[in-house]
């Protein structure tokens, strides 16, 4: 008992969550999951990561870095002296290379050396490519935006052609709720001899090739399941359960001119980033200062100091042979050597580098600037374009409405002449395939002015997903 009463509880509380996992996804939700999947989207994001990064470093160009460097290795150096002419008439006279000698170092060297370096002054080109960053960023940024309107129009072109299969296969419910009641008009017609046979296989042809449309609705129907699913990764459970309807949508005239669209603010952005580049360029000419601290060590080991000649001059007259030098000390150090100070680094004349790169960069802008020029007309005939079809798709809607009222007319008209044995049944069928084709134009241009009205919105960037769902 007390086993049951848990399972009846537990079922109880569970109940909500299953029914819940189980609703149909909202297009919001649809729209938010593709955002999270779309491949182009994801890769834009990260491929900006790089402008974030080329930020980050810039900003570190002014922290000090601290360098620690050493050496240690065999040393055998010769130096040549050779002694200059020492004229001192009348008293003494020393000729050129009297007192020649080479003096020889040998032994273990090693070496130590750390420098701190602090950037102080850039020139102002740090200054320049950071707010040249800053406006790339912003481009990026708006791009972001031309990229997420496009995935609003896959998904909801998805959306919509499953609404108009959904709409497609009501049409064909409707026609075989139809044609049923009118095979059995026609099963009794057929008894009482008022239709020959060859009329009533017409009705079942008809059936038929209902049948067969329907078959081919259900594969158009997956097709669609299956691309929502690749696009927002929802289970097809979920999708399968989604009843879309189709309905027109009413459009003022748009608030924004091109100059709001994605790809214009994205150019000017580059544009204002491009000035701020050749102002960095330009700065070659300004000397850059930086702060400079390092210190040293120097020693010899196991060491060496020897002439080859004498240092000491010989004595003939007391038999003294001189002597030369040959030391064998057991080290020499140097410790500490520092220096510390203030550098600059001025280029005055650097081969026209600088020069060249101003230039590059006065190209970079000059090619925007061609692209913006190029941007704004292509954008302007895209929105009279789009205008043009917004226009057009709405109009048709009240000419296919009227074409399915009359198509509907004239299938009542059928069914009573075709009851009443005035007609043959190949009038009822036209007559009923008529309605069929003028309801499925009906909704098929309800689809195409809903796609007309999106890419006006996005003509001049006012895509708002809640003036359609």
């Amino acid at each position: 008992m007390k086993s049951n009463l848990l399972i009846f509880t537990l079922g109880f509380f569970l109940l909500p969550t299953v029914g819940w996992a189980q609703s149909a996804p909202e297009f919001k939700e649809l729209l938010d999951s593709a955002m999270v999947r779309d491949s182009d989207l994801k890769m834009q994001i990260t491929q900006n990561k790089l402008t974030d990064l080329d930020e980050h470093k810039l900003k570190d160009i002014f922290l000090p870095t601290l360098e620690v460097s050493g050496q240690v290795g065999y040393i055998n150096a010769t130096a040549r002296l050779t002694s200059p002419e020492i004229n001192l008439a009348p008293f003494i006279r020393i000729p050129e290379g009297s007192f020649n000698n080479n003096l020889n170092i040998s032994g273990f060297s090693g070496i130590a050396k750390t420098e701190a370096k602090m950037l102080l002054y850039s020139g102002g080109k740090v200054k320049y490519l950071k707010k040249a960053i800053e406006e790339k960023k912003m481009s990026e940024d708006i791009l972001l935006e031309k990229t997420k309107d496009e995935v609003v129009a896959t998904i909801s072109k998805a959306y919509d052609q499953l609404a108009l299969v959904h709409q497609s296969k009501r049409v064909l419910d409707e026609s075989k709720k139809r044609l049923d009641i009118n095979r059995k008009t026609a099963d009794k017609a057929l008894g009482y001899g008022l239709i020959t046979p060859y009329d009533h296989k017409k009705i079942e042809l008809a059936q038929a090739t209902l049948d067969a449309k329907v078959v081919e609705y259900e594969g158009k129907k997956e097709l669609l399941l299956t691309q929502l699913f690749i696009l927002t990764g929802i289970q097809k459970e979920r999708l399968r359960m989604i009843e879309p309807v189709l309905s027109q949508v009413e459009l003022l005239n748009p608030e924004n001119g091109i100059e709001k669209r994605a790809e214009v603010r994205a150019l000017e952005h580059g544009i204002v980033a491009a000035d701020y580049k050749i102002k960095a360029e330009r700065t070659w000419m300004i000397p850059k200062v930086q702060l400079m601290a390092s210190a040293y060590y120097i020693g010899l080991y196991g060491s060496r100091i020897k002439t080859s000649e004498n240092v000491i001059p010989a004595v003939p007259a007391i038999g003294y042979e001189g002597a030369k030098l040959d030391w064998r000390p057991t080290n020499i150090n140097i410790l500490p050597l520092f220096t510390a100070g203030v550098g600059f680094k001025w280029e005055i004349f650097d081969g026209r580098e600088g020069k060249h790169a101003e230039e590059t960069a006065r190209i970079g802008k000059e090619v925007l600037l061609n692209k913006k020029e190029d941007a704004l007309k292509k954008l302007t005939l895209n929105l009279a374009n789009n205008q043009t079809n917004y226009d057009i798709a709405t109009a048709q809607i009240a000419l296919k409405s009227k074409q399915k009222e009359l198509a509907k007319n004239a299938l009542v008209q059928a069914e009573k002449e075709f009851r009443y044995g005035i007609s043959k049944s190949s009038q009822l069928i036209e007559a009923e395939s008529d309605l069929e084709a003028a309801e499925l134009e009906y909704q098929n241009t309800i689809f195409n002015q809903r796609r007309a009205g999106i890419e006006l919105m996005r003509s001049t960037q006012e895509l708002d997903i809640t003036r359609l769902y």
